[in-house]
């Protein structure tokens, strides 16, 4: 890839180079044309700087754009006195140049500055004619056509390139802003989990140990085995994060998520996850339809599946008190079977969610980031308490694969 972008790198430049070539020994030839060799030389040497203002740098333009229409201006007065005058042309690439100096203004400048540049240059542009020798009807003609003309299409033109450069930068920030939100919900989905393990287990390590428990070898080496995995896969989430960011290949590909665990295996880290849980917490029974077990899914719904079962499980480690069992139900939908349904509830405390709340308040960014995530796939999720007390998280998602690639073409597009 760095060769191939070197390779287009010099192609450019030296396609611009002889162009440039081409374009000064354009401007030495017509000021051949002048009667006089100091004639000739000031021509050239307008033309050149003329032809140089447009390419020089954004902090330099300014001040190049007006020292050119002015010499310019200064040297089409001067040879205006003179009696004996260019026969043929005036200086076309010059001419040209002024005009492209109205459009790189309007493009690049801020409006006052611009209008202030446009002015100069047109003037300049404007008058040039008046270098030929013969001063008739024909130059009258030249010198309208310039002044209705040449200079206000070339003002559009730089308007349309403003605009044009307005909304590709618009369109450039949106795809930053989607690629740092979609960045944000992978970092809350991977590290926060695995970190709010990490929490969770010591503060059960510790309250053991005030509480007076002595505890087993056994149980402490298991739980810092366990604190040891949870640290382990919290790396390995950050280092997946860091090589999708530094591979832009990896970074742009928004249907594929970073660290994706659930892509290609479909529903089967589920059982793992729960089980996970289920070590250092309440009891967690993933209930998972028959027809879904060996069912191949979209890369996006499969991990969306995953994320809504991790952040729930998440924000019951976090924030539920009084749990003792957590459900876990991945199911088609009743009376549509190209929609999934995917049930967290657990039997704790009635009552508002902490969880909930936090989010409400726009202190907590995991069950947002999970609605931006389901809706992304065409889904909808809804959370709340449940008769009888406890809460509940309800996910359900498209099955049907058109749906889902038509939601990522709308996003992409």
């Amino acid at each position: 890839m760095i060769s191939e972008f070197r390779s287009r790198f010099r192609f450019r430049h030296l396609w611009q180079g002889l162009v440039g070539i081409a374009l000064v020994v354009l401007v030495v030839l017509e000021g051949l044309n002048a009667p006089h060799p100091a004639m000739a030389a000031a021509t050239m040497v307008s033309g050149v700087l003329c032809l140089a203002a447009p390419a020089v740098p954004e902090g330099l333009f300014a001040r190049y754009a007006i020292g050119a229409a002015a010499v310019s201006c200064v040297l089409t007065v001067t040879e205006a006195q003179l009696s004996e005058r260019p026969p043929n042309t005036p200086g076309l690439v010059e001419l040209g140049a002024l005009l492209l100096l109205s459009t790189r203004a309007v493009r690049r400048c801020p409006p006052l500055r611009a209008a202030g540049l446009v002015a100069a240059s047109s003037l300049a542009a404007v008058v040039l004619p008046l270098r030929i020798e013969l001063w008739d009807d024909h130059l009258k003609d030249l010198i309208t056509v310039i002044a209705v003309c040449a200079v206000p299409f070339m003002v559009v033109v730089g308007l349309c390139l403003r605009l044009y450069d307005t909304l590709r930068e618009r369109e450039r920030e949106a795809v930053r802003q989607a690629q740092r939100l979609e960045h944000a919900r992978e970092l809350h989905d991977f590290v926060a989990h695995h970190v709010t393990a990490i929490v969770t287990q010591a503060k059960a390590a510790r309250f053991t140990a005030a509480a007076g428990h002595t505890q087993s070898p056994e149980d402490l080496d298991r739980m810092l085995a366990q604190i040891e995995r949870a640290g382990s896969q919290a790396l390995g989430s950050m280092r997946a994060m860091v090589t999708s960011l530094r591979d832009h290949a990896t970074a742009s590909a928004t249907t594929r998520p970073t660290g994706d665990p659930a892509g290609s295996r479909g529903l089967r880290d589920l059982r793992a996850l729960t089980e996970e849980f289920s070590e250092v917490g309440p009891a967690a029974e993933l209930i998972l339809a028959p027809e879904l077990a060996d069912r191949p899914l979209l890369s996006g719904i499969a991990t969306t599946v995953h994320r809504v079962v991790q952040e729930s499980l998440t924000n019951v480690r976090k924030h539920a008190t009084g749990v003792s069992r957590v459900e876990v139900r991945i199911s088609v939908r009743p009376g549509d079977p190209e929609g999934l349904e995917v049930s967290v509830v657990d039997d704790g405390e009635g009552g508002a969610s902490p969880a909930a709340e936090r989010s409400a308040k726009g202190s907590g960014y995991g069950l947002v980031g999970l609605a931006e995530r389901v809706e992304g796939v065409n889904g909808r999720i809804t959370s709340g308490p449940r008769d009888g007390g406890g809460w509940r998280v309800l996910a359900v998602l498209p099955l049907d694969r058109t749906a889902v690639e038509e939601t990522i073409a709308c996003d992409h597009a």
